[in-house]
């Protein structure tokens, strides 16, 4: 489940996080109170579930009270990547000396996390990772340790961080531990011309399987206001909505998120984060597929899934029932590999969809998504 940022936020705050002072609303006038209270001069971001508010002109920097109301006005209602903004957030704005990236990734293939770190962190963050890899550092994190202040600092000194980002760094792995978080991301964390380490923005992905032990949340976390987002809640799955035309199904958070970055760096763009998780099953595997396929957007599809608790039989299998209830009209790409592949491969051969192909590794099987996606 993803959080919205200020609730993501709140959790950065109750764990020892610097963050601006800011409020929420859904009203205009609301708007203009609340930047009086917070001292005129705002910033205005809208609430939405995706990334690129800023670039689709969801955040704006409002003078006084009157231009934080007409900057609210204009981001409440706007279309985000498919998401209809129905609240905004208002923070203080703060003196920016330097902006840095920093993120914590459930591997559930590597069994294990991985901290992604940069000192090059803001809006271009996907340009950097994509054309200069190197500046962008990957660390493994085992569970059992997890992130100590030593830790830390070699995650720091890896990425060119300073070294007061070290505590920010410990305090960020509370969050994942202690709210059973399979994702958290600060972008940016910014230092301020007065040195104070700041998370001017978040991004907390929370595990739905830890949802008996989070009941003290309550129900503000489980809104969902894109209707493929709903469905997928119903039934059980981890699905977030994007702007592309590439549907993909993975299973492990960090196996999704590397697929999505592959078909970006093969010129298409992803169409949804969907992780069937570790232990999926072929039902699971079929409401997945169902899912996507009912968004309109979708020109391919491509599932990638390593075989370890989830066998890849299972999820042929899954496939497979899919395709008998869900009429297949877009090429549907499949990548098995691990925990009986060669089984998984047999179920889909003997099954010979037309539209259905498989691919052996995952970069060829993300350039031939990309390219069925993307040619006319």
């Amino acid at each position: 489940m993803d959080l919205y940022e200020h609730q993501a936020r709140e959790l950065f705050e109750k764990h020892g996080i610097v963050v601006p002072r800011a409020e929420v609303t859904d009203s205009p006038r609301q708007a203009r109170e609340i930047a009086r209270r917070l001292g005129g001069r705002v910033v205005v971001k809208a609430q939405v579930r995706t990334g690129g508010r800023g670039k689709a002109g969801g955040v704006g920097l409002a003078a006084d009270p009157a231009a934080a109301e007409l900057t609210a006005r204009r981001i409440l209602g706007m279309d985000i990547k498919g998401h209809t903004v129905g609240t905004v957030m208002l923070a203080q704005p703060v003196d920016i000396e330097e902006e840095f990236y920093v993120a914590y990734v459930l591997d559930r293939a590597a069994g294990r996390f991985l901290a992604i770190a940069s000192a090059e962190g803001g809006m271009d963050i996907e340009e950097v990772a994509a054309t200069r890899p190197e500046a962008v550092a990957r660390v493994p994190v085992d569970p059992a340790e997890g992130v100590t202040s030593a830790t830390a600092a070699r995650i720091a000194e890896a990425a060119g961080l300073p070294p007061q980002t070290v505590d920010v760094l410990v305090r960020l792995w509370e969050v994942l531990v202690r709210e059973d978080a399979l994702l958290v991301e600060v972008n940016p964390l910014a230092r301020t011309r007065d040195g104070h380490i700041t998370a001017l923005d978040g991004k907390v992905t929370l595990d739905d399987n830890a949802t008996f032990r989070q009941a003290r949340r309550g129900t503000e976390y489980s809104t969902h206001h894109d209707p493929l987002e709903a469905a997928a809640a119903a039934k059980g799955i981890d699905y977030v909505k994007l702007d592309g035309e590439v549907g993909i199904i993975g299973n492990g958070a960090g196996l999704v998120m590397s697929t999505l970055d592959v078909v970006a760096g093969c010129g298409a763009r992803p169409a949804n984060f969907l992780d069937i998780g570790g232990g999926a099953s072929a039902q699971v595997m079929a409401d997945g597929l169902s899912v996507v396929l009912s968004d309109p957007s979708v020109k391919s599809v491509l599932v990638n899934v390593f075989g370890g608790i989830t066998a890849c039989d299972a999820v042929a299998d899954g496939i497979v029932r899919a395709l008998d209830t869900v009429r297949l009209t877009k090429p549907l790409v499949v990548r098995l590999d691990g925990n009986n592949a060669a089984r998984g491969r047999a179920v889909l051969d003997a099954y010979a969809h037309p539209l259905v192909e498989q691919a052996t590794t995952m970069d060829g099987a993300a350039e031939r998504a990309a390219r069925l996606a993307t040619t006319p």
